[in-house]
């Protein structure tokens, strides 16, 4: 058997690069990956999705700002893609993202969101695991996420012996209740 011998089955890419970054190094770096057949590459906007309908990908690389001179950009296609190709899972990649790009990839239907400065076999882990059913998501960016997440956190306002708000003339917090003043259906 040859040493560049793939299996039958590999993962179908179909890669949207941002027209300012070198053009095909993206794609000839995968396709050296065992498993990975890059199918299509389009610069970005408007034939991202006409060209996944015809090469029919398992997965789609999506630049967060491609977008063509009046097309969509990485967020808008995600979302035709989970549309018209349902079948074909999307990964965003971007130069920097915050939590507020990352929860509008999700919405938008994207299945991973990683910054670009990963390595190729990371990206193709990536993109294997998301073909598995996996949503992947920067470490780094996830950790953001969650801190932010747990800053915003607001928790629910104290119950009173009414189970009423706080603040209503009838009701004081529960702790502050004699026995006696806790009606018997709240005991």
């Amino acid at each position: 058997m040859p040493r560049d011998h793939r299996p039958a089955t590999s993962v179908r890419v179909l890669l949207a690069e941002d027209p300012g970054t070198r053009h095909g190094a993206l794609a000839l770096l995968l396709r050296m990956e065992p498993g990975i057949e890059v199918v299509a590459q389009v610069a970005a906007g408007q034939s991202v999705v006409e060209t996944a309908l015809t090469h029919r990908p398992d997965v789609a690389l999506l630049d967060l700002g491609s977008a063509g001179p009046s097309g969509p950009n990485g967020l808008d296609t995600a979302a035709a893609l989970r549309d018209q190709v349902p079948d074909c899972r999307v990964l965003i990649l971007t130069t920097a993202g915050g939590p507020d790009w990352l929860r509008r990839a999700m919405a938008a239907g994207a299945a991973g969101f990683l910054v670009k400065d990963g390595s190729v076999r990371e990206l193709a882990s990536a993109i294997r695991r998301v073909l598995a059913g996996e949503t992947v998501i920067d470490p780094a960016l996830a950790a953001v996420v969650a801190a932010d997440t747990a800053a915003t956190t607001v928790s629910p306002p104290p119950l009173t012996a009414h189970g009423s708000a706080p603040g209503l003339p009838s009701c004081v917090p529960l702790e502050q209740c004699r026995p006696e003043e806790v009606l018997p259906e709240e005991r």
